[in-house]
Order: C-alpha cells, then sequence, then structure tokens
C-alpha cells in the first residue's frame, strides 16, 4: 500500500513531468490524472498549486546545481570556472526548457535563493575561492546577496533569450555570459580590496559530496 509521503512525492514528480513536457500552465487536474490520483486528493498532500509549484522549482533546483557542481571541479583560471557555472545552465534550458522557464519566473526571494536553488551561493564559492590566493586577505571574503542574485538574474535573462531567439550559438552565449559575469565579479572584488592576478589559476572547488 503506498504512504502519503510516496503519494507526495508521486505527485511532485507528475508535476515536474507535466510542467516539463507542456508548460507552466499545467493544472492541478492534468497533474493529477498523471499521478493517477482524484484531484481532490492532490489537496490532501499539497495545500495550493503554488506549494507543489514550489517543490517544482526545488526539483528543477537541485537537478541543475547536480549538473553545476561537477562542472566546477576542474579548477583553473577564475574565466575558466565561471565559464563552468554558466554552461549547464545553457545546457538544462536546451534539454528542458519549459522547466528551466519554470525556474527562471519564479519569484525572487530571499527564501527562495538560499532554500531551494543555491546557485548564487555556488557563485559566491567561486569568490571566495579566489579570494583565498590573495595573501594578504584573512577571512572569507562573502559579496552581498544583492550581487549574486543580480548575476543569477543575468545568466536567467541570457538563457531565455537565446531560447526564445538563437541568435548565436551556445558555446558563443556561454562565453559572452561568463565574461560578463567575471566582469562584474572582479569589479566587486577590487571594490573589496582584492586585485586579482592575471595569471592566477585556482584549484578545483570543493566537491561537497
Amino acid at each position: 500500500m503506498i504512504d502519503a509521503d510516496e503519494r507526495r512525492q508521486a505527485l511532485i514528480a507528475a508535476a515536474v513531468a507535466a510542467v516539463d513536457e507542456d508548460g507552466a500552465e499545467v493544472g492541478m487536474g492534468q497533474i493529477a490524472e498523471r499521478a493517477g490520483i482524484p484531484r481532490p486528493n492532490v489537496y490532501r498532500h499539497f495545500a495550493s498549486k503554488e506549494r507543489l509549484d514550489a517543490e517544482v522549482a526545488a526539483y528543477a533546483s537541485a537537478e541543475l546545481i547536480g549538473r553545476i557542481r561537477p562542472a566546477l571541479a576542474g579548477g583553473g583560471r577564475p574565466l575558466e570556472v565561471i565559464r563552468g557555472a554558466v554552461a549547464p545552465s545553457f545546457e538544462y534550458a536546451a534539454e528542458h526548457p519549459h522547466l528551466y522557464r519554470f525556474l527562471a519566473a519564479q519569484r525572487q526571494t530571499r527564501a527562495l535563493h538560499r532554500a531551494r536553488t543555491g546557485r548564487p551561493q555556488m557563485l559566491g564559492e567561486v569568490v571566495a575561492t579566489i579570494s583565498a590566493y590573495v595573501p594578504h586577505v584573512t577571512g572569507v571574503v562573502e559579496p552581498p546577496e544583492g550581487v549574486l542574485a543580480g548575476l543569477m538574474g543575468m545568466i536567467d535573462a541570457s538563457v531565455l533569450w537565446w531560447l526564445d531567439h538563437h541568435d548565436e550559438s551556445e558555446a558563443d552565449a556561454v562565453d559572452r555570459v561568463a565574461r560578463q559575469i567575471h566582469l562584474v565579479l572582479s569589479d566587486q572584488l577590487r571594490q573589496l580590496g582584492l586585485d586579482i592576478p592575471d595569471d592566477l589559476v585556482l584549484d578545483p572547488l570543493p566537491s561537497h559530496g
């Protein structure tokens, strides 16, 4: 017999599949049909469509983060590391355009960034890693959350434009966005008193398990 947690997970999986195939406009009825349960029973597990949407966003974020972390594993120059954080977003969007659009459209709140996406924190890890190579710096450098959220907005906006227009190749789009983020982060580090050498080479970032 399927317990409540299994039913809840089945509903999340059905919602993810529905959004992935049909877009964010899917309703509770379509999701319930995919999950094989009556629509009224959905509300035993999720009080509203917004609650279920949050779980879909969390799922898509976890999938995307799972692609980004290995891409950061190789180390290299700062621009190369940043490119490793950007490229998976374009790749994921190409494979799951509806899910990426859904994720990018979620309300940009501090709670969302901290508890669900985790993507801005990855850029923060890049900055902390760079700052560790500067001899006179003690402690961890943490850029303002607004800066990191703005950079994620830049990535999302660029990916969505690329999905809609395809006016440049995926590789060219990744390179352009990586360079833009590198410029912003370099400027932010200079404001914090960190002058990064041009020949800096970073060790691989931690894998976090």
